[in-house]
């Protein structure tokens, strides 16, 4: 679908918005299927949108976003890092800590750190990041409990953990699930 779909606006001038958007379409669709090939249509994606639509802060910021997310996929964890810092702070700049696609740009750079395997910063930062969350979200949203979770990872993944630490990781993923269960159902 993401083939036809670019097939179809290919013809257009490249700053045509239906062009664009099946540029950024087919990049998606190829996520799962093509890794290598969604990372070259994203990369032109993201170059495209900094070309004609650079006073668009959320287009490249959702551009870099879908880049780092293929960047993950592909285990290319230290590139998906240095775009998650970046949108980050770019979310905190025009938006605020406490606005909801800072908060869940910060919980997309806590993965990324826990990927890196850097523990420490990803405990500091889930601390920094979980009041923020509660208090913006509420204690059940997704992404408040997905903060939470990457807390857990942090914790149990230290190489400097103690047994207070497994203590707490086990007590946030009792906490976790439970609430999952209770707010989302018990698929969840």
């Amino acid at each position: 679908l993401g083939w036809a779909c670019w097939k179809t606006y290919l013809g257009r001038a490249e700053s045509d918005i239906y062009r664009y958007a099946a540029m950024g379409g087919l990049g998606g669709a190829l996520r799962l299927e093509d890794p290598e090939e969604a990372l070259l249509v994203l990369e032109a994606h993201l170059a495209l949108t900094r070309r004609h639509w650079s006073h668009g802060e959320e287009c490249i910021l959702t551009s870099q976003h879908n880049l780092a997310a293929i960047f993950t996929v592909l285990k290319r964890h230290d590139e998906a890092l240095v775009l998650h810092r970046e949108i980050y702070s770019r979310r905190v700049a025009t938006l605020g800590v406490s606005n909801e696609s800072t908060i869940i740009s910060g919980s997309n750079m806590l993965v990324t750190l826990n990927d890196r395997g850097l523990s420490e910063e990803a405990k500091v930062f889930a601390r920094d990041q979980l009041p923020v969350a509660r208090r913006t979200l509420g204690s059940d949203h997704h992404c408040t409990l997905n903060i939470n979770l990457s807390l857990a990872v942090a914790l149990g993944n230290s190489p400097n953990r103690a047994r207070d630490d497994l203590l707490e990781v086990e007590t946030i993923l009792q906490h976790v699930f439970q609430r999952r269960r209770q707010v989302f159902g018990p698929a969840h």
